[in-house]
């Protein structure tokens, strides 16, 4: 026959952090029946929710998702470590740059005109710049520039999304919704992906871009990238790169020179200058904000 334990009274701690314990569960299921209530008698509350990230399947900190400035572009995507910005302002530079001095042929094959060049050396500045990458980006050199240490596309908050392709600020629908996409033209890059610096060209930094609308051609924005100094010429602080675009039917180029040679451009419509109505003004991207 088995014996009965002995019976002794609980503890008073154990009664008072049991009876803690069943009121905070009480109150947490009153407070989710209260949220799926919410969510049924006004849907639109359901709408603000973040969805869950396509990649993780993970539901983001709305926090981090915040759009403190309210250019469309989360925050978690901003390069807000100074050395972060100026690693990508390096690569982005440079790298645009060897398109002029070695470029590769499957380069060549994607960069077509002035925002293929950017989106390029864009998308290519934000990659993690493995022993791999650079032997299949067949780069002239070995700069020494480090990485973007926050992320490295396309594992970043945006997937696939490199550039914001309408206006508005941030919204939970933009992450699954196309709001961002790898194309980006350079009206697109002007309207939704960068802000106005100046129109003085002396305001300019490394990476910025100077912007032209010519009403009478068929494309009528073009893209400048500013490189100041130069990863290939020794003399200089006001190096540009840009892809002409389409000549008259044949097929453009890359050019590399002065932005001082272009302001005494023969046609006055592509000085980069502030009597110029044609010269939109130097513009920063939103990540560098």
């Amino acid at each position: 026959m088995c014996r009965a334990l002995p019976s002794r009274p609980w503890p008073r701690f154990l009664v008072i952090s049991l009876l803690l314990v069943l009121a905070g569960y009480a109150a947490l299921s009153q407070r989710r029946e209260g949220l799926s209530a919410d969510r049924l008698k006004n849907p639109a509350s359901a709408e603000r929710t973040w969805p869950l990230n396509p990649r993780s399947g993970v539901l983001p900190d709305q926090a981090t998702w915040a759009d403190s400035l309210g250019d469309g572009l989360p925050d978690a995507a901003r390069l807000d470590l100074a050395a972060d910005r100026e690693n990508f302002t390096r690569w982005l530079t440079f790298l645009a740059e060897a398109l002029y001095y070695q470029p590769t042929p499957r380069a060549l094959e994607e960069v077509q005109d002035c925002a293929a060049l950017i989106r390029y050396a864009y998308r290519q500045a934000l990659v993690a710049h493995t022993p791999a990458w650079r032997r299949a980006a067949g780069l002239p050199d070995e700069p020494g520039f480090g990485d973007v240490s926050k992320f490295a596309y396309p594992e970043w908050p945006l997937g696939r999304g490199l550039f914001r392709t309408r206006a508005g600020p941030l919204s939970p629908t933009d992450l699954q919704g196309g709001a961002f996409a790898e194309f980006a033209d350079a009206a697109t890059l002007l309207r939704y992906n960068t802000f106005s610096v100046s129109r003085d060209l002396r305001a300019a930094r490394p990476g910025d871009l100077l912007f032209f609308y010519q009403p009478a051609q068929r494309e009528p924005f073009h893209a400048i990238l500013f490189v100041g100094h130069s990863h290939f010429q020794p003399q200089g602080t006001d190096w540009i790169v840009y892809h002409t675009g389409d000549l008259d039917g044949r097929r453009g180029e890359i050019r590399h020179l002065r932005a001082r040679l272009l302001g005494a451009h023969p046609d006055p419509r592509w000085r980069p200058l502030e009597a110029n109505p044609r010269f939109l003004g130097v513009y920063r991207f939103n990540l560098l904000r």
